[in-house]
């Protein structure tokens, strides 16, 4: 039996083995949300991946697995929608403040964090009597108004903002602000002087059930970690077992991912085998540089594999206590992988970091994908973190549980972050809040409840002539009756738009733009016409996201930390060079 047929029958073998018949009970179910940063399509074992990730692979295959699932492409757009069920420009996230132009900051939509103008699934859940807890990386806002114990979380230990190290809770991943943003129920959050980040926030999870044990509500729980966020770290247990694994590089990866994905049902035979033109030449590498990339992908399998041995002591406690068959998991990543190199950053992290080969992975290193273990990821799309192309927008997603009856197990209707908050509150027996909560004027959330996908009443979840609009940073997709239309700014492409089929090119390998002009004009109409709807703001000229990443750490954080610093040693230096000059002066008329 071949690699490729023996891991598909395994997989197979996993749902047999964890597919549970669901009993029809009345009580309303616990749910698991599980966010993991920066994976891409096929890391996970049950999207393709050869990644070990056997407790997240069992409950996929008891559920059901969603290949055609849409996010924003970085992590805060993302988590804003996922909370609230309403468009990123709608709820005030209509970029990631790190990459925000000064020229839109504060504009509507554009605060940068949620507004007041929002509810949370969180809110709605608490108000009809469940209990829930919050762990883990939150990046929505870190006003006292935004933070969860004010957004419907009973307990909360949160990091605020993008990501931190994973070996040291108070060491910043990139110098954008002084220090990293630690919140428990609401207030500074005291923190340990050295943790493994995936580990820690289970920890505190687990905490919070057994606190609350034994009472009759129902619990909400949202466990969002930081793998596999760089930087790149994972304990060396895991790493070793990944050693010679990568040795063929990132393109025979991507073929093999591409492959499994392929006999797996999850995407079509017509899928391109297609190398992204940012991918790097794994044969002209030299033996130093291919050991130093090998250890870059196995430190990234190890991360993922660690944060999926904690979902495992999640699921062990929900065992234990006869919790684990009335309760729902939804699983997904926040945005696709990450290609940065990182290059304007690498003054600042030889000060802070090692890139050491031999010691990427512990304490005091920093790991990087980069783009080409980044293309192994999302195999087999195109693109990746913070553009529009499939790689950085579809990622794997899947929910099980009771009130689900897997019978596809993959679904391939398009599906989108915002339908994760009202398909949460359908199985939770909870009405929608309409354009009032409490008195106030809110947003009415955008998405489409999933649950006659989950208990296979129906196979769509919007009909063909429903257009659902993207943007973020100035790239930005349309998605129509299986078409999509997209742009992806430089250096990724040129800004013009380019038309795919997604139902037969899921790589966005073949333009139709020039075979199908009158339906291109038709979905560029429909955008212009969402774009305006949701306030999207045009980008500056020569806009880059990473460029502005640096941009706004000077500006925000190192001039007002170090500016009055700067400004008094120069004004010193004014005041010692003019005294000298003077004093040369007079001696020199003696």
């Amino acid at each position: 039996m071949t690699p490729l047929r023996w891991r598909t029958a395994a997989l197979l073998a996993v749902a047999a083995w964890a597919t549970p018949i669901w009993a029809a009970t009345p009580a309303r179910p616990n749910i698991v949300v599980l966010v993991a940063d920066d994976w891409g399509f096929s890391d996970l074992g049950a999207f393709g991946g050869e990644i070990a990730t056997p407790n997240l692979d069992a409950l996929a295959m008891q559920g059901l697995r969603f290949s055609n699932f849409h996010v924003a492409s970085s992590c805060a757009p993302t988590r804003s929608m996922l909370l609230t069920g309403v468009d990123n420009h709608r709820n005030g996230v209509g970029n990631l403040a790190e990459t925000m132009p000064s020229a839109h900051h504060g504009r509507p939509g554009y605060q940068g964090s949620l507004t007041p103008n929002v509810v949370t699934v969180a809110q709605l859940l608490q108000d009809s009597g469940y209990r829930t807890y919050m762990s883990g990386k939150w990046n929505v806002g870190s006003e006292p108004y935004n933070l969860p114990n004010r957004r419907g979380f009973d307990r909360s230990i949160i990091q605020g903002d993008t990501g931190s190290d994973n070996w040291d809770p108070e060491q910043r991943y990139l110098p954008h602000s002084a220090k990293v943003d630690w919140f428990e129920d609401g207030k500074p959050a005291t923190m340990p002087r050295s943790y493994y980040s995936s580990t820690y926030f289970v920890d505190r999870m687990l905490n919070y059930w057994r606190q609350d044990r034994g009472r009759a509500q129902p619990f909400f729980s949202y466990v969002a970690f930081q793998a596999n966020h760089v930087p790149l770290q994972a304990p060396e247990v895991f790493v070793k077992k990944y050693q010679g694994r990568y040795q063929a590089g990132w393109t025979a990866l991507r073929q093999e991912r591409r492959d499994r994905a392929v006999a797996m049902g999850l995407l079509p035979a017509s899928t391109a085998p297609v190398t992204m033109a940012s991918t790097p030449d794994w044969a002209a590498l030299n033996p130093t540089d291919r050991l130093h990339q090998e250890r870059e992908m196995e430190v990234y399998a190890a991360m993922a594999e660690a944060m999926d041995a904690e979902v495992g002591r999640l699921v062990a406690y929900l065992r234990h206590t006869g919790e684990f068959d009335n309760t729902v998991f939804v699983f997904l990543s926040d945005n696709g992988p990450e290609a940065s190199d990182y290059a304007q950053a690498q003054l600042w992290l030889a000060t802070q970091y090692t890139q050491a080969t031999e010691k990427l992975g512990g304490p005091g290193a920093y790991g990087i994908a980069g783009p080409g273990w980044a293309s192994a990821s999302a195999s087999p799309l195109s693109g990746y973190k913070f553009y529009a192309g499939e790689g950085g927008l579809r990622t794997p997603m899947f929910i099980s549980g009771p009130q689900i009856t897997p019978s596809r197990g993959t679904e391939t209707a398009l599906t989108h972050v915002t339908d994760i908050a009202p398909t949460l509150l359908q199985l939770a027996r909870v009405p929608l809040p309409g354009a009032q909560y409490k008195g106030q004027t809110v947003e009415t959330i955008a998405g489409v409840s999933l649950v006659p996908l989950l208990q296979g009443q129906s196979q769509h979840v919007r009909d063909d002539h429903t257009p659902l609009g993207y943007e973020l940073a100035g790239s930005a997709a349309l998605f129509k009756g299986g078409y999509k239309l997209v742009k992806n700014l430089p250096p990724v492409d040129d800004g013009s738009w380019r038309l795919y089929d997604l139902r037969t090119d899921p790589a966005e390998a073949h333009d139709l733009g020039l075979s199908h002009p009158e339906l291109r004009a038709e979905l560029e109409r429909d955008y212009a016409a969402w774009a305006r709807s949701h306030g999207v703001l045009d980008m500056p000229p020569g806009y880059n996201p990473q460029t502005q990443v640096l941009i706004n750490s000077i500006y925000h954080y190192w001039l007002p930390t170090y500016g009055p610093w700067l400004a008094g040693s120069l004004a010193f230096a004014a005041v010692a060079w003019g005294w000298r000059r003077r004093s040369k002066r007079r001696g020199a008329g003696r």
